[in-house]
């Protein structure tokens, strides 16, 4: 089993594989390279299928038939959109070794195997699919540009979402929860209301905070969901209405954890050193908030950093003005109330968009 398996050839050629295959019989040391080799699993399939298909005597049959089959076969494919059903009439043009009745044998099993797996396994979850099923109209937020994109949301939390991810949310959020779906990558930073949980559907997962930050990187096309906690508290579970959920798994803060989509688990990805090493970090999570007798420009710089945002503030009367305070685990419209109110209640904020104007005749 110290073979490397790399096409169909590979399995072919390998009398062990083909002892297994023809037996039918259960074989611990291929259960045990299935179990390692998830992404070669598919592979394997076709390669048992080929084996099936050799092995069985051939039959008269007239030229017309194989056209007939080959072409509702054909159109079977184009239905399926499986790219792997090309390989098979390939390998069967270039392996003339194969008899007529056992390409469309095989072309039929491989129809069957592809039916059964579409309909044994249990589906993927979608963001399209997740948007649709809501009663309510929901506002999308898509960032078709190359930079993060800040979305305030109608609660005060704020989201950082990512180049070629979208957000969908309600204008207003229930009185008993607040639900958002996205796709592909964003940093959340929630505003704390334990009456109100917030939900995040991301595919096949399903992330729970009630206040506390995080990212999380659910792109479309990718074969994984990861959740990266910056402070707080998560709880992560599989999408109820997967047949598998139920499991739910606990994270705090510098922890980290991936939902495999294909096989619906969750395993770990990192440990808390590798998750806050800089190469893995985004803008907003390689800041500290915490500032001890800091000046007030070099606070609004750090915001300006993380959030891609423009402050405007007076400088001559804000420049000897210094702050102690900690604006972690707060979204940004809270990190503003709270520097507003350190200045005294002579200072103020107002936010549209990007731009953000602190109006203010000093500090105490």
């Amino acid at each position: 089993m110290q073979k490397k398996y790399q096409t169909i050839d590979d399995f072919l050629s390998d009398s062990s594989f083909k002892e297994w295959v023809y037996s039918g019989k259960k074989n611990e040391q291929w259960d045990e390279w299935i179990s390692r080799n998830g992404n070669l699993v598919e592979l394997l399939e076709q390669a048992k299928l080929y084996l099936m298909a050799m092995k069985v005597n051939e039959p008269v049959i007239t030229e017309n038939e194989v056209n007939e089959a080959l072409s509702h076969t054909w159109e079977k494919i184009y239905q399926k959109e499986n790219v792997w059903y090309l390989g098979i009439i390939k390998y069967y043009h270039q392996h003339k070794a194969l008899s007529k009745i056992a390409a469309l044998l095989l072309l039929g099993l491989s129809l069957v195997w592809i039916y059964n797996r579409h309909n044994t396994h249990e589906s993927t979850l979608a963001y399209e699919e997740l948007v649709e099923k809501q009663d309510d109209g929901l506002i999308e937020e898509a960032n078709n540009t190359t930079k993060p994109q800040l979305v305030i949301l109608s609660d005060g939390s704020s989201v950082l979402l990512q180049p070629n991810s979208k957000l969908s949310y309600p204008k207003f959020f229930d009185k008993d929860k607040r639900n958002v779906f996205l796709q592909g990558e964003a940093f959340f930073e929630i505003s704390k209301n334990p009456q109100r949980p917030f939900y995040v559907y991301s595919n096949e997962v399903v992330t729970k905070v009630v206040g506390t930050s995080f990212r999380i990187k659910a792109y479309k096309d990718q074969s994984e969901v990861d959740i990266v906690v910056k402070t707080g508290k998560v709880l992560v579970s599989s999408n109820k209405e997967l047949k598998s959920a139920g499991k739910t798994v606990l994270l705090l803060p510098n922890q980290s954890i991936r939902f495999q989509r294909e096989n619906l688990i969750f395993e770990g990805i990192e440990t808390a050193k590798k998750v806050n090493s800089p190469e893995n970090l985004t803008a907003i999570e390689s800041i500290n908030f915490e500032f001890v007798d800091t000046p007030v420009k070099q606070i609004f710089e750090s915001l300006e950093k993380a959030y891609l945002i423009q402050i405007e503030y007076p400088e001559d009367k804000l420049k000897e003005c210094y702050l102690t305070t900690s604006l972690s685990d707060q979204p940004l419209a809270e990190k503003l109330k709270i520097i507003c109110e350190s200045l005294g209640s002579n200072t103020r904020y107002e936010m549209n968009g990007n731009q953000i104007s602190i109006f203010s005749t000093g500090c105490n």
